[in-house]
C-alpha cells in the first residue's frame, strides 16, 4: 500500500506527525522518531511563558545579588538589569535554532519549527524570522489566549488571532499552520475564518493542562497528563465537520493511539494526524505498529492510496449529514430497549 501523502507541499512518507513534545526537543529525539517512522516531526515548542519567567527570575535574582548593578554600565547598555533579560532571550533563541539546523543535518523527513506565545508581543514576529532562518520547514503557531481572561471581551481576543496571522504572514515565506483550541463561541465559521487568512494549515485541536483535586491530600495536582482514545471524539467531529469549509490542510490532534484512529481521521477528512501521548505510553517504535495497521487497513479494504479513502465519511459526503450536529443521546438510548428504569 502506498501510504505517502502531501502536507503543506511537502511530500512525507506517511500522514503520521509526531507532535510538539519532548519527545523532540533534542536531536537524538528527532532522529529516533525519523528511524521509526515519523512523516513529520513539530519541535518541541518554543514557550514565550516559560522564556518570560527565566528572564523575570535572572533579574530577580540578579537585583537580590548586587543592589548597585543598576548604576553599572554593562556591554554599552546602561541598564545591565534590562540586558540580562535581553540575555535570556537570546539565549533560548540560539538553543533553538540550532536544535532545528542540527535536526534537519540529522534527517530526512520535514523538520516543522512550533513557537507557542500567549500574548500580541512582537515575539512573534522575532521568534518567527529567525526560525525560518535556522532552516525550518513549516511554522506552527501554538496560539491560545484564555477565556478567564475577564477584562477581555470575546471579539478583542479573535481578532488577535487575525493580527498575527497576518504580521507573521507578512515576514516568513514558509508555510504556517495554525494550532488552535475549541474555546470560540461560534467554532465553526471561526475556523472557516481562520483558513481563509492564507495560512496553510489548521490543527484541531490544543490540548491543555487540567487540574484536579486530591481529596487526600485536599490540594489541587494535575490529572491526566496523557491523552486517551476517547479524547479523539472532539477533533474526528470537527474534522468532519470541516473538512471541504477550509482553504486550508486539517491535522487532526488529540486522542490518535493507533492505526485505527489514524484510519478513522483521515476518513473523517484530516489531512494528516498528529501524535504525542501514545508514543510516550508505548514508546517511539509504536510508531511503526500504527504504520502498519493503517497499511493492513488499506489492504483489507483494497485501498491503494491514502487520496482514495480520505474525506469518504466527511459531513460533506455522509448520507446523513446530521450525525455530526446531533447533540443529544435520545436516538442512541430509545434504539437500546435493554436499558431499563428500575
Amino acid at each position: 500500500m502506498d501510504t505517502s501523502t502531501s502536507y503543506l507541499g511537502m511530500s512525507i512518507k506517511n500522514p503520521i506527525v509526531v507532535g510538539s513534545s519532548g519527545l523532540s526537543g533534542t536531536v537524538e529525539g528527532v532522529r529516533r522518531l525519523a528511524e521509526n517512522g515519523a512523516g513529520a516531526v513539530v519541535l518541541k515548542s518554543l514557550f514565550q511563558e516559560e522564556i518570560n519567567l527565566e528572564s523575570d527570575k535572572v533579574i530577580r535574582d540578579t537585583k537580590a545579588a548586587d543592589a548597585s548593578v543598576k548604576y553599572f554600565d554593562y556591554d554599552g547598555r546602561k541598564n545591565p538589569i534590562e540586558f540580562y533579560g535581553y540575555k535570556v532571550r537570546e539565549d533560548n533563541l540560539n538553543r533553538y535554532t540550532t536544535l532545528i539546523r542540527e535536526s534537519k543535518a540529522s534527517v530526512d523527513i520535514p523538520v516543522i519549527a512550533s513557537i507557542n506565545c500567549y500574548s500580541d508581543s512582537l515575539e512573534w514576529i522575532a521568534f518567527a524570522r529567525e526560525l525560518e532562518r535556522a532552516g525550518a520547514d513549516a511554522l506552527e503557531l501554538n496560539m491560545f489566549f484564555s477565556p478567564t481572561q475577564f477584562s477581555q471581551g470575546r471579539k478583542d481576543k479573535e481578532e488577535l488571532y487575525f493580527k498575527i496571522i497576518e504580521k507573521i504572514l507578512g515576514v516568513v515565506s514558509i508555510p504556517v499552520v495554525l494550532k488552535i483550541s475549541h474555546y470560540f463561541t461560534d467554532l465553526g465559521p471561526m475556523i472557516q475564518k481562520l483558513s481563509q487568512t492564507g495560512i496553510h494549515g489548521l490543527v484541531l485541536f490544543n490540548r491543555f493542562f487540567s487540574p484536579d483535586v486530591d481529596i487526600k491530600k485536599i490540594e489541587v495536582v494535575p490529572s491526566y497528563l496523557f491523552s486517551t482514545p476517547a479524547e479523539m471524539a472532539l477533533s474526528l467531529r470537527w474534522v468532519a465537520i470541516m473538512a471541504e469549509k477550509v482553504d486550508c490542510a486539517l491535522v487532526a490532534s488529540t486522542g490518535v493511539h493507533d492505526g485505527a484512529g489514524v484510519v478513522k481521521q483521515i476518513l473523517a477528512g484530516a489531512d494528516v494526524v498528529q501524535v504525542v501521548s501514545t508514543l510516550y505510553k508505548n514508546g517511539v517504535k509504536h510508531l511503526g505498529v500504527m504504520i502498519e495497521e493503517l497499511e493492513t487497513w488499506m489492504g483489507s479494504k483494497g485501498i491503494q492510496t491514502i487520496a482514495d479513502f480520505r474525506g469518504r465519511l466527511s459531513q460533506e459526503k455522509s448520507s446523513d449529514p446530521s450525525v455530526y450536529e446531533r447533540a443529544q443521546f435520545m436516538k442512541y438510548y430509545a434504539d437500546k430497549k435493554r436499558l431499563t428504569v428500575k
